[in-house]
């Protein structure tokens, strides 16, 4: 690659990009109201929740100075983290915490660049995010979830222009923000019923002797501030 191209993909990356138009925006918006919200469109759609979620318990684990040694996705959109350090302390607590609020964070974040114009830049953190997950994927349908997901990113980043990659931009932010929300709901109906006794709540709340309801709570404050602070950057309230 010579210095012109460099310099090129550089100011690219570095750049910001104009909004698109508020019909688009809310147009994503009702495309991931669509997709969230049916039970049978959210089965599938959750595999990329799933990899927020344990994309989020993996990070932190390497960023609190733990091992991460794997993670595996499945097709009943579960998955499972694995780290390698002390049972307890505040890394393994951090690690445990980070699963149902990444995907809101993320969101976040992403609805922070596109409130910043850059498109651009959102699109290949999310690839190099991907890309980093992959090296630490145990499992086949884990693999292909994030190939698939990862490909998606590459394709559009590189092919489609600049409309197309804003609606993109704007329909996964969305798909983060509103996605984000409903697994904390289900995870509670669960706990209702007695199930899932072995959920992130419930071990935080074994590693911190806070009930699990409490964390639980958390998980919702976030998802749904999340969701609210996002949502005016998108909407530009």
């Amino acid at each position: 690659m010579d210095s012109s191209t460099a310099t090129s993909l550089w100011d690219e990356l570095a750049g910001t990009q104009s909004d698109p138009d508020l019909w688009v925006v809310i147009a994503t918006l009702a495309a991931a109201v669509a997709v969230v919200v049916p039970q049978g469109v959210w089965r599938l759609a959750r595999n990329a929740i799933t990899i927020a979620h344990e994309g989020g318990h993996g990070l932190v684990a390497l960023l609190t100075g733990r091992r991460l040694t794997g993670i595996r996705l499945h097709s009943d959109t579960s998955g499972l983290t694995v780290s390698r350090g002390k049972p307890h302390g505040l890394g393994m607590i951090l690690t445990a915490a980070a699963g149902y609020t990444a995907p809101p964070l993320l969101g976040l974040g992403g609805a922070a660049l596109l409130g910043a114009g850059r498109i651009t830049l959102l699109l290949w953190l999310a690839t190099a995010l991907l890309l980093a997950m992959l090296v630490m994927i145990r499992n086949a349908y884990g693999a292909l979830t994030v190939v698939l997901t990862g490909g998606t990113f590459v394709v559009v980043s590189w092919l489609a222009g600049p409309q197309v990659q804003a609606a993109f931009a704007y329909a996964v932010v969305w798909f983060l923000l509103i996605g984000g929300v409903r697994p904390a709901f289900e995870l509670q109906a669960k706990r209702a019923r007695g199930g899932a006794g072995d959920s992130d709540a419930d071990q935080l709340s074994r590693l911190t002797h806070v009930p699990a309801g409490l964390w639980l709570f958390l998980f919702h404050a976030v998802s749904l501030c999340s969701l609210i602070g996002g949502g005016r950057w998108l909407l530009e309230v």
